[in-house]
Formats: C-alpha cells, structure tokens, sequence
C-alpha cells in the first residue's frame, strides 16, 4: 500500500487518466512481482484486462522496478496509439530502441552507423540529448527488408552486453494494418530468436488482444506468459483510500471508502476518480452522503457522452442491455425474446459480439458484464429507468 507524502491539502491526492506513480500506484503487488520476474528473465508477457483498469500503470511500475534491481536491464517504451501502418510502426520501434540504449546523440549516430547496413534512416536530433529523436526510413527500403530494424535490438543487446524488454501498448493496433496477419508472422519469425530481448505486449482493446494470443490460428499464439489482470480487490481499495485522505489532513469514514469502491465497481480509473470528486467535496470527514453526492455529480458530468453513445447502438442492441440489466439469465429463451422485442437468438448473438466489439460489454467464460461502471448505472437508472 501507499505510503504517507506531504502533498499540500490544496492537490488532490488522486490520479487517474495518466501513468500512476509513487504513492498514486495502488497494490498489484503479485502482479508487480510476476512482471518484474519475467522481465529480469527475458520472459516474453502477454498482459490483458480491459479499458482503463491499470494496465500501464502496471507495466511502468514493474519496468521501473526491474531496472533498479539491474544495471543491465534496458527497457524500451512504446504506444501504438497513433501508428496504423508499418512505415510508422518500424519507425517507432527504431526510435524508442535507440533512445533506450543511448544516453547521447553521438551513440544514437554511431549505433545507426554499425547496425544499419542495407537501410539509411534519417534522424532528427534535439541538441538537447534528454529531448526526443525522430526517425524516418524510405518506405520502399524497408518493404525489402525489415530486418535490421526488428532485429536491431538484439543486436544492440549483444553488442553492449545489456538486456533490453521492449514494451509496445495498444498493440492490437497492428490488426488494422494492412495484411495485418502476414505482419505478425513476420514479427513473430524474428522475436522468436531474440535471445537478450524480450517482449511486453499489451492493450486496451481485450477482445482483439484474446483474438490475436489466444486464437490457435494466429501467429503470436503461445508467443508468451499470458498474465489476466484481475480487478484491485475491495479489501485493497479501502486502506487505499483512508491513506490518501489522511495524507491531505483529511479523513474518510469506512463506510464511505466502500461506498467508493462498490459506485465505481473496483473499476482503478473511477476508483480513483470518484474518490477526488468526493475528496474535493469533503472538509474535514468523508461520510457515505459525501460519495453520493459526488457520484451523481459525476454521473451527470458524463450524461452527454452516454447519450451519445447509446444514440451509436442499434435498438436490438439496447434491448439486449436492457435483459441483462433486468437480471435475465437465459437471454436466448423465448420468454426473454418477447419480453424484450429482441427478434431472435441469432440477433442476441449478432448484438452480444458487436457490443463487445465496441467496448460496452465484457465476456469472460460466458459471464458478460459492462465494462464502464458508470455508464452502466447512468443505462440502468437514467435511460431504462429500472428501479
């Protein structure tokens, strides 16, 4: 658990949205160790769970922790966010391999000058060496051969005798490239080699991510440890919260810290975000009446955007969400599909995969749950109306 800081009264002592650090990073001490062990062994890892639940948090903390612990340890970091072609994604890994292994420019131009042979990368440099490089490649090049650049971290592993994890988020990205298949047989034909490297990939799209390590079919089946992030526990959640109340010379009542973690459904980002909207509200002593009213301020603050979603579903969509809010089990049973007016099983079928497809709903073992609390209560109360 987090310990006590100084932080003035006036700063909220909640984080959420961003990478959490320091006091903010909350338990995942199994996780934290399961991930630090296979990065000092060079443990190819797999991390899954869905949107917003701490997952590169998790990562940041394990990588931090793991090149503490060792002097020869390199960690490289990099967001797929915004790469949706290869030409960017080979000048991406290039880019954050480089900055990893090189503490100046003069490194970064040497190391281009022995590892690349067949291919010339422009590079742009910042005279300040803590500030970011650029690079690009002649994307005609690098269709011919992108092998120095998959390989170009063994190759600087081997040369500096280091190891380096190379992180990559969003990785489920690389499935809207084209050819996406034939690109990750050819990652996986290199990686599979590297012997002083090893990869961490993850992403917030769980059900493409289950799809690409998971299915049989597809290269990067069995390509590594397959680690399941879990929801922080409750019993986590509590002390957590106490903790970072006190810290700011405030207090929350127990009941309310539970208050928190029950709204929010253990969910980290609206854990977190529920208890600085409740925080921001409190004086001196967080009470139960304290969340409340906080989580129905925050419940109205994202009204828009729910209905906006919900304007995106199909009826048969808001239909299904409706039966399982109601509580039915059997949602293919004829009953459930007159009481609803959903027109068929096949139709649950067909709006069970598009809702998980776009992130509203959540299967796991057959069990579907909603993966955004909040927009889960605002469905159930505010737009189905059900009591």
């Amino acid at each position: 658990m987090a310990t006590r800081d100084k932080r003035p009264t006036t700063e909220t002592p909640f984080s959420f949205g961003k990478i959490a650090q320091e006091q903010d990073f909350t338990d995942r001490k199994e996780e934290t160790a399961h991930l630090v062990s296979n990065f000092e062994s060079l443990v190819n890892t797999i991390l899954i769970s869905p949107r917003r639940w701490g997952k590169s948090s998790l990562v940041a903390k394990a990588a931090s922790l793991a090149e503490q612990r060792n002097t020869d340890l390199r960690v490289c970091a990099l967001d797929l966010f915004n790469v949706h072609n290869e030409e960017a994604f080979y000048a991406q890994l290039t880019q954050c391999v480089l900055k990893a292994t090189a503490s100046k420019w003069e490194e970064i131009i040497g190391a281009i000058k022995k590892f690349f042979a067949g291919l010339v990368p422009k590079i742009s440099l910042s005279s300040d060496p803590n500030q970011d490089i650029s690079v690009e490649f002649d994307w005609k090049e690098v269709k011919q051969k992108p092998d120095e650049i998959l390989n170009l971290a063994e190759k600087i592993a081997q040369e500096k005798g280091v190891r380096i994890i190379v992180c990559i988020d969003e990785f489920q990205n690389i499935a809207d490239f084209d050819d996406p298949v034939f690109f990750q047989k050819r990652l996986r034909s290199h990686w599979q080699r590297h012997r002083h490297v090893a990869y961490c990939l993850y992403g917030s799209k769980r059900h493409m991510m289950m799809d690409v390590f998971t299915n049989a079919s597809m290269p990067f089946y069995k390509f590594g440890d397959l680690l399941f992030l879990e929801k922080i526990s409750k019993a986590d959640w509590i002390p957590f919260l106490k903790e970072r109340f006190r810290s700011t010379g405030k207090q929350i009542e127990t009941a309310a810290a539970e208050r928190i973690a029950d709204l929010a459904d253990c969910h980290p980002y609206y854990v977190q975000q529920l208890a600085q909207q409740s925080w921001f509200r409190t004086q001196n002593r967080c009470t139960p009446q304290t969340v409340a009213e906080a989580h129905a301020a925050l419940v109205g603050q994202l009204s828009l955007l729910f209905v906006n979603l919900s304007d995106n579903l199909t009826a048969q969509q808001l239909n299904l969400l409706k039966a399982i809010h109601s509580g039915e089990s059997s949602l293919t049973s004829a009953a459930v599909l007159k009481k609803y007016g959903i027109n068929s099983s096949a139709s649950v079928i067909r709006s069970k995969q598009a809702l998980i497809e776009k992130d509203i709903l959540d299967d796991q073992g057959g069990k579907l749950s909603f993966q955004d609390p909040i927009f889960a209560y605002w469905l159930k109360h505010e737009y189905f109306k059900i009591r």
